[in-house]
């Protein structure tokens, strides 16, 4: 089994992988009945490979919860061109990314997938290190993770009650990324041509208890490092009644925000498009972007 202990160094220890993989664990059995942000991210996904006209035999899907990105994938027009796709057995190397290394040898996979799960990477640049390495030149990673406006509502009203309860906070929800970063952070990893989109939404439920039930069943509830206090009943109770109070609609239904970041990126290739030498180009940029342009007195 993969040890993940807490490392004595390196970067900072914001999740505990043991927790998380308690709760990926704990969610299996009610995964189903609450996976549409897990199929809405596989979707996506293999609509993006339907655009990308070539095979990819060697396919490895890295998701925390394993087998929706196959479902979606054979009901795409891609199926036909992606090879079987392998899933890490292990709990534990789907639990927290970049825990330990990747049971991939290097320049040995042409597609990787991640769907939902990088968010809980203690070191994210160096997780998606590791997955270009395991890359083929010129493969291809398509991943997803939530990003910084998931749930801001349930982290405001959680806040606050807990404060006017207790007279102090802890963080409950977890730290996402800026979804306008992932460009940038795939280039820090090393990816050739990458590409972010954030993909955000509301989703209304019938109350606070609703949305709980379906973070446990997907296991994204929280697993921020350190001790955790329990959460009261009173705590919860004036929380729910924040949300309702703040955010319900006219049907009384408590609107949550989404945010799916949407990561694609290639592992260098001499084939692939490189970008003009500074000073290059062969048109004004007036006039690539049709405009008149501009001089001065």
């Amino acid at each position: 089994m993969t040890d993940l202990s807490t490392a004595p160094s390196g970067p900072p220890q914001i999740f505990d992988a043991r927790r998380r993989a308690a709760r990926l664990a704990r969610s299996a059995r009610r995964f189903r009945d609450a996976d549409f942000l897990h199929l809405r991210a596989a979707e996506n996904a293999a609509g993006s490979l339907e655009a990308i006209l070539r095979d990819f035999p060697v396919a490895v899907d890295l998701s925390a919860q394993p087998g929706v990105f196959s479902r979606a994938l054979a009901a795409s027009d891609a199926a036909g061109r992606v090879g079987p796709v392998l899933t890490p057995t292990a709990i534990e190397e789907r639990a927290a990314p970049g825990a330990a290394a990747l049971p991939l040898a290097p320049d040995s996979t042409d597609l990787i997938v991640s769907l939902l799960s990088l968010h809980w990477a203690n070191d994210l640049p160096g997780a998606l290190a590791q997955i270009r390495r395991a890359l083929k030149p010129d493969g291809l990673f398509i991943g997803t993770l939530f990003g910084a406006g998931t749930l801001k509502e349930l982290r405001g009203v959680l806040t606050e009650a807990e404060l006017a309860e207790r007279g102090g906070a802890q963080a409950r929800v977890s730290p996402f990324a800026d979804g306008f970063d992932g460009a940038a952070l795939l280039q820090r990893a090393g990816f050739a041509l990458p590409v972010s989109d954030v993909d955000r939404f509301t989703v209304r439920y019938p109350d606070l208890a609703a949305l709980v039930r379906d973070l446990r069943a997907t296991g994204e509830t929280n697993v921020l490092a350190g001790p955790v206090r329990p959460l009261s009943r009173a705590v919860f109770a004036r929380a729910a009644a924040l949300y309702a109070e703040r955010h319900a609609e006219a049907d009384g239904r408590i609107p949550v925000t989404f945010e799916i970041v949407h990561l694609a990126g290639w592992k260098p290739h001499e084939s692939q498009q490189k970008p003009l030498p500074r000073g290059s180009a062969k048109m004004r940029l007036a006039d690539a972007l049709g405009v008149k342009e501009q001089t001065g007195d």
